[in-house]
């Protein structure tokens, strides 16, 4: 059981358009950020700053895929 829920099939949530372009965002970020740190590159600067900037602003989709994926009974919605 994981969170009092029966084990069942994991599924990627109610909107896997911004799970995927979270992931993708991810990738180009780190690849980007690794690129500057590991090669010798006149412009090594700007590939570190570019991938840490891409990082911090893919939060911003995790959030919302999160936020998207939230569940909240009808019985505590007071509606």
């Amino acid at each position: 059981m994981l969170l009092g829920r029966p084990c069942r099939r994991c599924s990627c949530g109610r909107c896997v358009f911004f799970l995927y372009l979270a992931i993708l965002v991810d990738v180009v970020g780190l690849v980007l950020l690794l690129v500057g740190i590991f090669a010798s590159l006149s412009y090594w600067d700007f590939l570190v700053y570019t991938g840490a900037l891409i990082l911090v602003l893919s939060l911003l989709l995790w959030t919302t895929w999160y936020s998207i994926n939230i569940e909240v009974p009808l019985e505590q919605m007071n509606l």
